[in-house]
């Protein structure tokens, strides 16, 4: 999903209340909406996470690359443009900024795609699709949050019942060796069968003899 700020003050908004699975994009030193390209939770995202770069999605990419120079009053007349992005969690907002205005965290984590050019079917495309809403940032924001502390609960009781398991197995493994020791094969045991009979009564001839 793409959100786009119409102006600076529904960019403040998506600022405050941006996702951590969001990519923020922006032309790289004009003015220009602020569009965010929300990632699903998964190989997706960690790949972006991973890599830093939205290149296994090109389409997507070049969506927001599009609608980001298309909103720009100074960049759509441009012939091309730099765009940066990077996600969500790497913007700085500080007291002293104007509204939409934001840094970095971490330079190291912008990326920049340089030399942008107007696509017109994507533009056209785009422009055909999109959808103006005003949803409640604040709430959906706090309903991402509270799925992903239940998914969090629900994987640690997963786990948990995985270590249980586990441990059960290992003792009782290990009480079968421990207790192995105690019971004899019957082929190990001794039988009174097992002794000589004529070999006894020798031996008790002989000690009468040696008592007379």
């Amino acid at each position: 999903m793409i959100y786009m700020g119409k102006d600076k003050f529904e960019n403040e908004t998506l600022i405050e209340y941006g996702w951590p699975e969001d990519v923020w994009f922006h032309v790289d030193n004009l003015s220009s909406a602020h569009v965010y390209l929300r990632l699903p939770v998964g190989p997706v995202r960690k790949q972006f996470r991973e890599t830093g770069t939205l290149d296994h999605i090109p389409d997507v990419l070049d969506d927001c690359l599009q609608l980001v120079k298309a909103n720009s009053i100074e960049g759509s007349k441009k012939s091309s443009v730099p765009i940066v992005y990077t996600e969500w969690e790497n913007l700085k907002k500080t007291a002293s900024m104007v509204d939409g205005q934001v840094g970095f965290k971490e330079q190291k984590k912008v990326i920049q795609v340089r030399d942008v050019e107007r696509v017109r079917e994507i533009v056209n495309r785009l422009n055909k699709t999109k959808k103006e809403e005003y949803p409640d940032l604040a709430k959906q924001k706090q309903d991402r949050n509270n799925r992903m502390i239940k998914i969090r609960k629900d994987q640690a009781k997963k786990n948990a019942q995985a270590k249980k398991v586990e441990v059960e197995k290992f003792r009782a493994e290990k009480d079968a060796r421990d207790y192995k020791h105690l019971f004899v094969d019957e082929d190990d045991m001794i039988h009174n069968t097992d002794f000589q009979s004529t070999s006894d009564a020798s031996a008790a001839v002989n000690f009468e003899e040696d008592f007379m």
